[in-house]
C-alpha cells in the first residue's frame, strides 16, 4: 500500500503487524524522529508511537511511568485492555480503529498507543510544537491595548480565542486538508449567532480542497476558499490579534485559523473592513472618529492624490487662479508620467530592501535613500521637486492603510489611473475613477458585496462607518453576515 492511498485499514492484532505497516507507511526506523517505544504490561507488547519534536517529552515519561506500574500492582491479565487505558494520564485520550488514523495521529504531534491482541489503540494528545510565545503584532500595534496576539501554534490560538469569549457556543471544528501536509484547519464561529449558511459553504470549500499540501498554509486556503484570480483587493482580512477576531465572532463572522500561521481569516469582508484598525477602538468615540477620518484621508492620497496632480499638470486650464502655482516650476527631459512611474516604483524598491534587510541596517538604509538618492535624483534633473513631494505624500497615504494587501491594490489603481490620465486627460480620469468604482461594486466575497453599505446602500451601517459609534449604542449586528440573533444583548 503506497502513502497515496487512504483505505481504511483496521488495526492489526499483532502489533509487529503494525509496526511492519508503519514502516511502509510512516517512514518508521527510516526517518529518525519518527520512533517507537516497546513495553512489556502484563505479558502483553505494548507500543508508543511518536514524533520527536512534536511532543511533550515530559508527558510521554509520565504515561511510561504508568504503564511501568502496572506489572508491580495488577495481576489480571484478563483485563489487560480496560487497566492499561485506565493508566494513560491525560486529559485527552480517543479510541483509533484504523492505522490510517493512527498515522495522520501520531505525526501531528499526538501519542499513539497499540495493544498486542486489540483491535483498537489510543490517541494521547501531547502536543508540544516548537514557536515562539504570544506577543503584539508588528502590522497591527496600539497605544494601549493587549499585547498578546497569535503564534504559528493552532492550540495557542483557539485558546487565546477561547479566552475572550467564554460561551459553550463558541465552537471550533478541526479538519486536516492535504493529502501529504494533513494541515490542521480551524472553523470558528458563535453557533446561534453565525449564519449556518455561511458555516456551510466554508466546510464545503475547505472539504473540496484536493491537493497534496499546503505550504504557504492560510494563502493558500484563501485562494481555494475565495478563487479571486488575478483580482488585486483582498476578499478576507487578516489579523494576528485575538481581540479583533474574538469582535467579529461577536459580530457573527466566521474565522479561519490554520496551524504553523499566526494570522487568522475573518470572513466575509467588504472593503471598508480593511480600512478600520483597532486603535480606532482603543481610544474614545470622538478621538476615534478623528483618527478614522485621517486615515480616510490617507488612503483617498493614495489613489487620487498623484492622477489628479499629474491631470492639473497636463491641464493647467482647469486651476483656479489662487492654485496656479500647483504643478512642476521646472522642467527635464523626461515626461511629466515616467517621473512618477520611477519614483513610485523606487519607494517600492526601498519598501522590499526594507523588508529583507536585517532591521539595524535599515535604517541606515533608508537615511541614505532619502537623503542621498532623492537629492540627487533632483539635482542630476531625474525629477522635479514636485514629483518627489506628491509620490512621498501617496506613499505616507500607502502606509496609513491598515490593511497592507489593500494598500498594494490601491497603489496598483493609482498607476493605472496615472496612465489613463497621461494618455487621455480628463476623460481618462472620469472613466479610471468610474472603472475602478464599477469594479470594486461588482466584487463579491463568498457573495458578500464588496461596498457594502455603500453599495448596496445601507444608512444606519455607512454611518457606523463614517462615525466610530461607542459601544454602549451599537446594539445591533452588521445585516451584512446575516446573524441569526441580530441583538448584540444577552440571554
Amino acid at each position: 500500500m503506497t502513502y497515496e492511498s487512504y483505505d481504511q485499514t483496521p488495526i492489526f492484532k499483532r502489533v509487529d503487524d503494525n509496526d511492519e505497516w508503519f514502516k511502509k507507511n510512516a517512514s518508521m526506523i527510516t526517518s529518525f524522529d519518527v520512533g517507537v517505544r516497546k513495553l512489556k504490561i502484563l505479558d502483553r507488547a505494548v507500543h508508543l508511537y511518536y514524533v520527536t519534536g512534536l511532543c511533550d517529552s515530559a508527558y510521554i515519561i509520565k504515561v511510561v511511568e504508568q504503564l511501568v506500574e502496572i506489572n508491580d500492582n495488577e495481576r489480571e491479565k484478563a483485563k489487560a485492555r480496560e487497566i492499561i487505558e485506565n493508566r494513560l494520564i491525560h486529559q485527552q485520550v480517543n479510541p483509533i480503529k484504523t492505522l490510517e488514523k493512527a498515522r495522520d495521529t501520531f505525526l501531528s504531534g499526538l501519542i499513539v498507543v497499540l495493544i498486542d491482541g486489540e483491535e483498537i489503540g489510543y490517541e494521547i494528545d501531547v502536543r508540544s510544537y516548537p514557536g515562539r510565545q504570544p506577543q503584539e503584532a508588528d502590522t497591527e500595534k496600539v497605544i494601549r491595548g493587549a499585547r498578546d496576539g497569535y503564534t504559528e501554534n493552532i492550540i495557542i490560538n483557539t485558546a487565546l480565542t477561547r479566552r475572550r469569549i467564554r460561551d459553550g457556543r463558541l465552537r471550533f471544528e478541526i479538519m486536516k486538508i492535504g493529502q501529504r501536509s494533513k494541515m490542521d484547519v480551524c472553523i470558528g464561529y458563535i453557533n446561534g449567532v453565525a449564519d449556518p449558511g455561511l458555516v456551510k459553504i466554508i466546510k464545503q470549500e475547505l472539504e473540496a480542497i484536493n491537493i497534496d499540501g499546503l505550504p504557504m498554509a492560510d494563502k493558500s486556503i484563501e485562494e481555494f476558499l475565495i478563487k479571486q484570480g488575478y483580482n488585486p483587493f483582498p476578499l478576507v482580512r487578516y489579523t494576528e490579534r485575538p481581540d479583533i477576531a474574538s469582535s467579529h465572532l461577536l459580530e457573527g463572522h466566521v474565522i479561519i485559523i490554520t496551524d504553523t500561521s499566526p494570522s487568522v481569516i475573518i470572513t466575509p469582508t467588504t472593503y471598508f473592513h480593511h480600512v478600520q484598525h483597532a486603535e480606532e477602538y482603543r481610544q474614545s468615540a470622538a478621538v476615534g472618529t478623528f483618527v478614522r477620518w485621517i486615515r480616510f484621508l490617507g488612503i483617498l492620497t493614495s489613489i487620487y492624490l498623484l492622477p489628479l496632480w499629474l491631470l492639473f499638470v497636463l491641464e493647467p486650464s482647469l486651476l483656479p487662479e489662487r492654485l496656479a502655482f500647483i504643478g512642476p516650476n521646472e522642467h527635464t527631459h523626461i515626461p511629466t508620467v515616467l517621473q512618477i512611474f520611477f519614483a513610485d516604483i523606487g519607494i517600492e524598491f526601498l519598501r522590499m530592501a526594507a523588508i529583507h534587510t536585517p532591521t539595524p541596517l535599515s535604517t541606515a538604509m533608508g537615511l541614505i535613500a532619502a537623503a542621498l538618492i532623492g537629492q540627487i535624483a533632483i539635482d542630476v534633473g531625474l525629477f522635479v521637486p514636485e514629483v518627489i513631494l506628491y509620490v512621498a505624500i501617496a506613499a505616507i497615504g500607502s502606509f496609513a492603510t491598515p490593511s497592507y494587501e489593500l494598500s498594494v491594490a490601491n497603489k496598483m489603481s493609482r498607476l493605472a489611473l496615472s496612465i489613463l490620465v497621461a494618455l487621455f486627460h480628463i476623460p481618462g480620469f472620469v472613466i479610471g475613477v468610474t472603472v475602478y468604482i464599477l469594479f470594486l461594486a461588482s466584487t463579491r466575497s463568498l457573495n458578500t458585496p464588496y461596498l457594502w453599505p455603500f453599495i448596496p446602500f445601507n444608512m444606519k451601517a455607512l454611518w457606523q462607518i463614517i462615525i466610530r459609534t461607542p459601544v454602549a449604542g451599537a446594539k445591533m449586528r452588521p445585516s451584512i453576515v446575516h446573524p441569526l440573533d441580530k441583538k448584540r444583548e444577552g440571554d
